[in-house]
């Protein structure tokens, strides 16, 4: 059930979203299961037209501005995207034999799964994205600050172009990110 407030109207707008792990398990905090995202991210741009204008990877969520296509609309690539991300990296886990978290997480996606009938064994993503339409120009630059600030707020870097996932490198750094963007 989608919460109200929470939807997607125009799908072809630019979007603030927001993908958190069920139970806010810090997933992410191995680089291997953040390459699946960026992966994953990667595809939908390259076939399926997800337009990417910034993104964050933090240890259990991620942070997007992004926007759709005329072909498919916004609300269906962010759920192919969290359905493929969220099958990969449960597959990464359990055949991960150095990975010290594996049966708990399991066992959490598990249970989480089985508490939601639109899932058959597990659930990964929290079902709301809570999408933000980036309307005006002050919105968007408010998201774009937020996400990007949200590095250093967690202390995770001093500056928003030292970390490695997320597009702060393309927007204050002098490299491109691991995943290409489109400029707002």
């Amino acid at each position: 059930m989608k919460e109200a407030g929470f939807q997607i109207r125009d799908q072809n707008a630019i979007h603030f979203i927001t993908c958190s792990v069920v139970e806010w398990v810090d997933v992410f905090t191995r680089r291997e299961y953040a390459e699946i995202l960026i992966d994953s991210l990667n595809f939908c741009q390259q076939n399926k037209g997800l337009r990417i204008h910034a993104w964050c990877i933090m240890s259990n969520h991620i942070h997007l501005i992004i926007s759709g296509n005329s072909i498919i609309g916004l609300s269906d690539l962010i759920r192919d995207f969290k359905k493929f991300s969220s099958y990969a990296i449960i597959n990464a886990i359990r055949e991960n034999s150095h990975e010290s978290r594996k049966n708990r997480m399991l066992w959490i996606f598990k249970k989480a799964g089985e508490r939601n009938n639109r899932n058959k064994n597990f659930q990964f993503w929290q079902q709301s994205n809570h999408p933000v339409e980036c309307s005006t120009e002050e919105i968007l630059q408010s998201r774009l600050n937020y996400l990007h600030a949200n590095l250093v707020r967690a202390g995770m870097v001093r500056f928003e172009q030292d970390y490695l996932f997320s597009s702060g490198l393309d927007y204050y750094g002098s490299e491109k990110g691991l995943i290409e963007i489109v400029s707002l």
